[in-house]
């Protein structure tokens, strides 16, 4: 079996072709998945460049979708045959954040052998179905990426039809959260340093954008956009670079997702600002199994479909990672066998 594995952690030029062991068959409450595709996020990124530690051989990638080979017993969710797509948290099966996804000990990838495999053995737990009629990159957007946006904007944000909401950036949550705001009939503000990216977005529906390399102080021209009054929702994926404007450009009583660590993993916060905006600054990291699962009712009754930019076969891993860094993607990189 063909794997994609990280020798030593700390460099892409770790990430090795290996030749494992077969899983085998699945045991009791488990599922054997052939993986077909997987898609590259900015934890993935971490991991294999040494900056969140893992295991020497790690099998790689937290997103994976597959077809579903064999089932163990007593497993009556899944059926040979079904598409499937990987659970971030597999631990998490549904209900409030607790201790065991306070960190990555569970997450396929980092703690637990990752989706960059052709095949996998896992209990039921580490799948949900995957949308249907979706290909295989398409279900493999969702694992981390898009249920990070549909937690910050519908499970923590409870987004109404008519709120405004502000994305950072142009990565796979900020594009996300811009499909899912729309189809809810939210107004969006997104900001981006590429016009031309800027373009891309307001196809995608963004209702007004941002240059933040020709406005820095953008949390102003958010302030004017919104008469002053800010927005309902700001999508904070940059982290303490950006979390200030974010600050301002909240309204009273609003909410911010704090999603990203791009700019950093501390800094200072205008805690004055955010006690007289009265603002929740909710902290958060990807949603639980059942969150899945209803991101996936919703995509498939509003027919949402994620933006891949490219896909790559998965021996060129190493390669993918290099384009994510470049910065030059709009949407998803995927992988295949």
């Amino acid at each position: 079996m063909k794997a994609m594995t990280l020798k030593q952690p700390g460099g892409l030029d770790q990430i090795t072709l290996s030749e494992l062991p077969d899983p085998g068959q699945p045991g009791e409450g488990e599922i054997r998945v052939a993986i077909k595709a997987s898609s590259l996020n900015y934890h993935d990124l971490l991991v294999a460049q040494g900056v969140a530690p893992t295991e020497a051989d790690r099998i790689l990638m937290s997103d994976g979708a597959g077809v579903v080979e064999a089932i163990g017993e007593g497993v009556h969710e899944f059926a040979v045959g079904d598409s499937v797509v990987s659970t971030f948290f597999p631990n998490w099966t549904a209900g409030q954040p607790f201790t065991g996804v306070g960190h990555f000990a569970a997450t396929p990838g980092d703690g637990a052998p990752g989706m960059a495999a052709q095949v996998v053995v896992r209990p039921v737990n580490a799948f949900t179905k995957a949308p249907q009629g979706w290909s295989h990159e398409e279900s493999a957007t969702i694992t981390t990426a898009a249920l990070t946006a549909w937690r910050a904007l519908v499970v923590d944000g409870q987004l109404k039809a008519g709120e405004t909401v502000l994305t950072l950036g142009t990565g796979g949550v900020s594009i996300a959260a811009i499909q899912l705001a729309k189809a809810m009939g939210a107004r969006v503000i997104a900001t981006s340093s590429s016009d031309e990216k800027l373009e891309k977005v307001k196809a995608l529906g963004a209702d007004e954008v941002i240059n933040y390399k020709t406005h820095p102080e953008w949390a102003q021209e958010v302030l004017t956009l919104t008469q002053g009054e800010g927005v309902d929702h700001v999508v904070e994926v940059g982290g303490p670079g950006t979390l200030a404007q974010s600050i301002q450009s909240i309204k009273v009583g609003g909410h911010i997702a704090l999603i990203g660590v791009l700019t950093g993993v501390q800094g200072d916060v205008p805690t004055a600002v955010l006690m007289a905006k009265q603002a929740r600054l909710q902290g958060l990291i990807v949603a639980s199994r059942r969150d899945q699962q209803e991101f996936i009712a919703a995509l498939e009754a509003n027919d949402i479909r994620p933006v891949i930019d490219t896909t790559m076969p998965f021996e060129q891993l190493s390669e993918a990672f290099d384009y994510q860094k470049s910065g030059q993607h709009f949407g998803k990189i995927c992988v295949t066998w």
